[in-house]
């Protein structure tokens, strides 16, 4: 407390380094998620392959579905670890200007990938705290999250869903199950036999010969 029960204006470089912190914290947290995630998948597609080999179509769609999912996580939270890299790159400039400047300077960046992390139900609440006491810092500007983004995905995220489902399934079962793309269809799709050909050649000739020795017996 400073006089006058004021409290003492944060030290801007401790803060930056408290951030910095934090930032590597959730970056471990979400490295642990991911390869959990990853250990799950392997036993998912385990089972997906027995089941396959028995012929339970359902039980595969399902799991392939679960597949599906645990990708789309991974994804994002390899895409949350670049924001939170990105913002701590950003951290170090923060540094560098206050040595220069004697402050901390706003920065669109660090917004960009705020309001991309604070979306994220796994650091949602560390990011939400971080953000306010940046934008009392001065690094951020109010933020305005885009609420209109999540309901956007309606039959198009199902469509895509289904699709990933068949591609799923047709690499885990050697295209025993599920759907291939439209071009690999055409090339798997197979050619007239030899053999018919062949065969119908030999009707025509045997239908020739039958006719001749039919006006053989009528002369």
């Amino acid at each position: 407390m400073g006089l006058f029960g004021r409290s003492k204006p944060a030290d801007p470089k401790e803060q930056v380094n408290e951030w910095t912190k934090k930032i590597r914290k959730e970056g471990y947290a979400l490295d642990r998620q991911i390869n959990a995630i990853k250990r799950e998948e392997l036993k998912v597609t385990k089972s997906l392959k027995d089941a396959a080999k028995k012929g339970d179509k359902d039980v595969c769609r399902i799991l392939a579905k679960e597949i599906v999912h645990s990708r789309k996580t991974v994804t994002k939270l390899y895409t949350a670890k670049a924001n939170l890299n990105s913002i701590q790159l950003q951290m170090k400039g923060q540094l560098a200007t206050l040595k220069v400047t004697g402050s901390l300077q706003t920065s669109a960046e660090v917004m960009k990938s705020m309001q991309s992390l604070i979306r994220l139900p796994e650091i949602q609440k560390t990011m939400q705290e971080m953000s306010r006491e940046m934008m009392k810092a001065g690094i951020l500007e109010e933020m305005i999250e885009d609420t209109m983004e999540t309901l956007e995905e309606g039959e198009e995220e199902e469509t895509e869903v289904q699709d990933q489902i068949d591609k799923i399934l047709l690499e885990l079962t050697a295209g025993a199950l599920g759907k291939a793309p439209d071009a690999l269809t055409e090339t798997l799709r197979p050619e007239p036999e030899p053999e018919v050909a062949e065969a119908e050649s030999e009707g025509e000739d045997d239908l020739e010969d039958m006719k001749t020795r039919l006006e053989a017996l009528r002369s």
